[in-house]
């Protein structure tokens, strides 16, 4: 008889992904770069999707350690699911050179969320494709004591790569960097839930 000690039963488990859709703004593009996305991540065999949509959740920008209910209710609809995850892609677009303010709240409303967890990243925008939100992100991940993937899906110039289907137009090299990332968010994720369950994190 085969028995998995517990270390192997979490690993054969189907990871958690939690894609968070970071833009809110009005006339977003958001929707086309997600369904993209999610087309692709939905046939990886390791993972199974929670999209979180912040254009769906309202936090407030100035923190409170007494939250009053409204908050609550907010923090009602994300934290369990941040919680839960063992991995990340934040999809985001870069304004001005960042990232936009209700992803910084969503960071900033939670701590040991992220601990001990990797976080890949699918970026867009104009000329940079979103790299240099991304390159903030990694410093607030990194403070937040989360490891984000080498390699990430950019999309410079966004609007001009899909059709009016929301179809890219050459997909052979997008396609292949989401497989390259969801692979690292695999490998990372079953190594840190395995080490997790032998040690929990102390961060």
């Amino acid at each position: 008889m085969d028995i998995n000690t517990p270390e192997q039963a979490s690993s054969h488990a189907s990871l958690k992904l939690a894609v968070i859709v970071a833009s809110n703004r009005e006339g977003r593009f958001a929707p086309v770069i997600t369904d993209w996305f999610l087309s692709r991540a939905t046939t990886h065999d390791d993972f199974t999707i929670d999209v979180i949509d912040l254009a769906d959740v309202d936090l407030p920008v100035a923190l409170s350690y007494r939250p009053d209910d409204d908050v609550k209710a907010e923090l009602a609809k994300v934290s369990p699911r941040l919680e839960d995850a063992d991995a990340f892609v934040v999809i985001t677009p870069e304004y001005n050179h960042s990232f936009p303010a209700p992803l910084k709240s969503l960071i900033d409303w939670h701590y040991t969320q992220w601990q001990a967890k990797p976080v890949g990243f699918v970026s867009y925008g104009g000329i940079s494709g979103g790299l240099r939100a991304v390159e903030q992100l990694r410093q607030v991940f990194a403070e937040m004591h989360a490891v984000t993937m080498r390699d990430g899906v950019p999309f410079p110039n966004a609007h001009s790569q899909f059709d009016a289907d929301g179809q890219h137009k050459d997909p052979a090299g997008p396609d292949a960097a989401a497989k390259t990332m969801l692979d690292q968010l695999a490998w990372w994720a079953t190594a840190l839930r395995e080490a997790k369950a032998r040690r929990p994190y102390a961060g």
